[in-house]
């Protein structure tokens, strides 16, 4: 027979047999790794505890309220709150907003949230109740509602950056707005020009009956021509400066992270950076650098940024509010 850590080698059997202790019925626990290799029946069992219960015949109990969480289709959401994931399987009342979310079971030993484009998911271990997830979101729901409102936000922004594929398209390109013209005379990849010093515009060579999918594709081959001369060399404007040596450098085209970097020296930067004006670029190229030396983002991290880069926070600040147009 399993023991418990608190209880010893024979815990007491209540209504959750080996988790009577006060340690293992609040959200963060600290627990012993056996429990995560907990069969997925057991948790079965305790999702059906979890249930309210029926009342005694006498005395009449004291009327419980009905849990804030209950479990819905996974599919259409009736009368849905104000957000809701694709994949919710639950849905739970955060300070008066409706929240439908996923739930997800995972080998893990803490309760674990997520918001992203597609709302809140929500990974917990196999052994943590319905009832203790419950209260963790009621714990967490400030930080959730934060950040929910925050990613409808940027999904409105993102919307609204929408690019239409046509000849005089515009789209940012280092902070300023750059128009798209279809010039079928060009030769090149693309040819950059700025008529009478007013806004800069791309001459594409391709003819004015083109399909939306071909100004993408030479608009993007451009794009990512004009990137890797650019990430080039700001790369090398500070690694010198913040004495390391990048040996590589691969465009990414991630959809939620700006660059990577790892030990050997290689670089990896999304060539979309090429939307933000060049200062929130050196932002990126000197955050990436860093992390030769230091390979995690501890205080001495931002501190080798801020050696070459002082006004980093604000720059962060700035990439997260103003997310670059998709590319569709």
């Amino acid at each position: 027979m399993l023991g418990c850590p608190r209880l010893g080698r024979y815990p007491r059997l209540g209504r959750y047999p080996c988790l009577g202790c006060a340690d293992f019925m609040r959200y963060g626990w600290r627990a012993a790794p056996w429990i995560a290799d907990m069969p997925a029946w057991l948790q079965q069992v305790f999702d059906w505890l979890d249930a309210p219960q029926p009342a005694a015949s006498a005395p009449a109990p004291t009327p419980v309220p009905a849990p804030r969480s209950r479990r819905i289709a996974p599919t259409a959401i009736p009368g849905a709150g104000v957000f809701s994931h694709p994949e919710a399987s639950r849905e739970v009342l955060l300070g008066g907003v409706r929240v439908a979310y996923r739930l997800q079971r995972a080998r893990r030993r803490t309760i674990g949230f997520t918001v992203g484009p597609d709302g809140l998911a929500v990974r917990a271990p196999g052994w943590v109740t319905l009832a203790a997830v419950d209260a963790a979101l009621q714990e967490k729901a400030a930080w959730i509602l934060r950040k929910l409102g925050e990613a409808s936000a940027r999904q409105r922004r993102q919307a609204d950056a929408r690019i239409v594929w046509a000849d005089g398209a515009t789209l940012p390109y280092l902070g300023e707005a750059l128009t798209l013209r279809l010039d079928p005379s060009q030769q090149r990849r693309g040819m950059l020009a700025a008529p009478d010093g007013g806004r800069p515009v791309l001459y594409l060579g391709l003819a004015h009956a083109a399909q939306g999918a071909q100004i993408r594709d030479a608009a993007q081959a451009w794009f990512k021509h004009q990137a890797r001369a650019h990430f080039t060399a700001r790369l090398a404007h500070f690694a010198p400066l913040l004495g390391v040596q990048w040996r590589s450098l691969r465009l990414s085209s991630a959809q939620t992270r700006w660059g990577s970097a790892r030990a050997d020296g290689s670089i990896a930067l999304n060539w979309r950076l090429l939307h933000y004006r060049p200062a929130i670029i050196d932002y990126v190229v000197a955050h990436e650098l860093s992390h030769l030396r230091v390979m995690d983002h501890s205080p001495r991290f931002w501190d080798t940024v801020a050696e070459v880069v002082p006004d980093y926070g604000r720059l962060r600040q700035q990439l997260r509010e103003q997310p670059a147009p998709p590319w569709e």
